[in-house]
C-alpha cells in the first residue's frame, strides 16, 4: 500500500524508497491490534463453552476444584490440546493441586487474558466464594450473560458483512481512479506531480482518504 500510494499519489522514487521502509515499521503494530482482536474474541468463545461445562459438573454435584479438573478433557476434545482455553484451565488445574485458591488462579487468569468479561466474572466468582453464594448459579448466570453477549456480537458482525466489503473496495476505489485516468489519458495528471501546488493537493487527498479509512474502520468496529 506504501509503494502503491507513493506510485499514484507522488510517482517519486525517493518517496518509495522511503516509505517501503517505513511500512514495516508501521504494519507490525496494525496488524499486532488486528491480531489482538482475533485472539481476544476466540477465547471469549472458547471460555463461553468452559462455562458451561464447569456449570454441567456442578449440577453434577461436582466440588469447583473437581468440575476444573474434569473439565480440561472436555475442552480438550472440543478445541484441541493446543486452545487458549484448555491450556488455561489445566494451568488452574496445576494450581489446585498445589493447594492455590480458585478464585486466585481465576484472577490470575482473568489479569493475562486482558478480557473484561473474564475479568468480572473471576470478581464475582471471588465475592461469592468468599461470602458463601451459589457459584452454580453465579456461573450459570455468567455464561447466559457471555453467551447473549457473543450472539449479538456475531449477529452484527453478519448483518455488517456487506458494509465491510464494500468498505474494502471503497479504501481502494481512489487509486484505481487515478491509475485509471493516467493509463486512458496520457499526460492529463502530469500537472499534479510537475508543480508544487499538485503535490500539495495530492497529498491533501491522500490524507483525506487515510482519515476515511480509518473512520469507516471505526464505525465498522461495533463493541457490545
Amino acid at each position: 500500500m506504501c509503494a502503491l500510494a507513493a506510485y499514484t499519489f507522488y510517482r517519486s522514487l525517493f518517496l518509495l524508497s522511503v516509505l517501503v521502509p517505513l511500512s514495516f515499521i508501521i504494519y507490525p503494530g496494525i496488524r499486532r491490534e488486528a491480531l489482538r482482536r482475533k485472539r481476544d474474541w476466540k477465547l471469549m468463545l472458547e471460555f463461553k463453552e468452559g462455562i458451561w461445562i464447569l456449570s454441567g459438573f456442578l449440577s453434577a454435584g461436582l466440588s469447583v476444584e473437581n468440575a476444573f479438573s474434569s473439565a480440561v478433557p472436555e475442552l480438550v476434545r472440543l478445541f484441541g490440546e493446543k486452545s487458549m482455553i484448555a491450556q488455561e484451565f489445566e494451568v488452574i488445574v496445576r494450581g489446585i493441586r498445589l493447594n492455590k485458591p480458585v478464585e486466585v488462579l481465576l484472577n490470575d487468569f482473568a489479569a493475562r487474558s486482558g478480557n473484561g468479561d473474564i475479568r468480572s466474572f473471576a470478581e464475582v466468582f471471588t465475592i461469592a466464594k468468599r461470602s458463601g453464594g451459589s457459584l452454580k448459579d453465579i456461573i450459570e448466570r455468567t455464561g447466559g450473560i457471555i453467551r447473549d453477549k457473543t450472539a449479538v456480537t456475531e449477529e452484527i458482525k453478519n448483518m455488517t458483512a456487506a458494509k465491510r466489503y464494500e468498505q474494502s473496495f471503497m479504501n481502494v476505489l481512489p487509486f484505481l481512479i487515478i491509475l485509471y485516468i493516467d493509463i486512458t489519458s496520457d499526460g492529463f495528471l502530469d500537472v499534479m506531480y510537475q508543480t508544487l501546488t499538485g503535490r500539495i493537493i495530492m497529498t491533501v487527498c491522500l490524507l483525506l482518504i487515510g482519515i476515511s479509512c480509518w473512520f469507516s474502520g471505526r464505525i465498522l468496529n461495533i463493541c457490545v
